[in-house]
């Protein structure tokens, strides 16, 4: 098929080598504006961006489709489909309706539980037993679209980063299927009555709080892993904590009743398992204590 790719981040890589490695015409990439970072702030390409112009394949990068002009620029590629992943820019109607088959996007859940901006985060902090990909028929509305095809995984002990990584990878294989039996699928519509919203994560919602239970904290732990990272403070100094487990014990939330940084919470007890200091690589617990003993009585904020 004659297509075109809208994506962003690493997630949406793995489903671009896919397609191309599936024998598509992949006629022009769009990805967001290049950033800048680093020092002076140089221009660094989306990693869509950059895995596009090592394939050959022309890049465009607006930094908004509402222009009439960029919306007959998208119309002319004359595509079968536009296949989006995690892209991050509003597609207007136009660019919706412009390809044969329209576009389709890859989307981080099972739908219509966590439509919106994160819903790897959500459905891990949420409890979730499964979440999973599905493919979907995009429309005006948030992830609001008919869905064509699903994939299942368990949640279990994953991070967000273990899950983001597997999600890829599905999405990827299930977009490719999608494409090679479009013409059968049936769009399922979303029911709006079962339908969850997975709001953007904000780096002030990741500081811990220990008046909540243990369990809900092990839960934002993983769902905030690697990214923005859940964190405490202890003896002033702030302390990311990217793995953490359940523990015996009880006691005023935020006491850390052991040598063994075992703290109390609201209900229950959370011992570190992966902590990280500021400008540090991240390390074991075992090797955080032999540089920074705690004792029992100190307390995390």
């Amino acid at each position: 098929m004659r297509l075109i790719f809208m994506g962003t981040p690493d997630f949406a890589v793995p489903t671009l080598d896919a397609l191309v490695a599936a024998g598509h015409d992949v006629v022009a990439v769009y990805s967001q504006p290049p950033s800048r970072a680093g020092r002076g702030k140089k221009e660094r390409p989306s990693p869509v961006h950059a895995r596009a112009e090592a394939l050959g394949i022309a890049v465009r990068h607006p930094a908004s489709l509402k222009d009439e002009a960029q919306q007959q620029a998208f119309a002319a590629l004359n595509a079968d489909a536009a296949i989006v992943a995690a892209y991050g820019l509003l597609l207007p109607q136009a660019v919706l309706d412009a390809p044969k088959h329209g576009c389709l996007n890859v989307h981080g859940s099972l739908l219509p539980r966590w439509r919106g901006a994160a819903p790897i985060h959500r459905a891990i902090q949420a409890g979730d037993a499964q979440t999973g990909i599905t493919i979907m028929r995009m429309e005006r509305g948030l992830d609001t679209g008919p869905m064509l095809l699903k994939g299942a995984t368990p949640v279990d002990s994953k991070t967000t980063g273990d899950l983001h990584d597997e999600l890829a990878a599905l999405g990827a294989s299930l977009m490719v299927k999608a494409l090679s039996q479009l013409d059968a699928l049936k769009p399922e519509p979303q029911d709006d009555a079962l339908a969850t919203y997975a709001p953007k994560i904000s780096k002030a919602e990741a500081k811990l709080d220990f008046t909540r239970p243990a369990n809900v904290l092990e839960r934002e732990v993983r769902a905030f892993a690697p990214f923005p990272g859940s964190w405490l403070e202890l003896e002033g100094e702030r302390i990311k904590l990217l793995r953490a487990e359940l523990a015996e014990g009880e006691g005023e939330p935020g006491e850390v009743l052991d040598e063994r940084l075992t703290i109390a919470c609201g209900a229950g007890a959370l011992r570190p398992v992966t902590l990280q200091r500021a400008g540090k690589p991240a390390m074991a617990l075992d090797d955080f204590l032999r540089g920074n003993a705690v004792n029992a009585g100190a307390r995390v904020n």
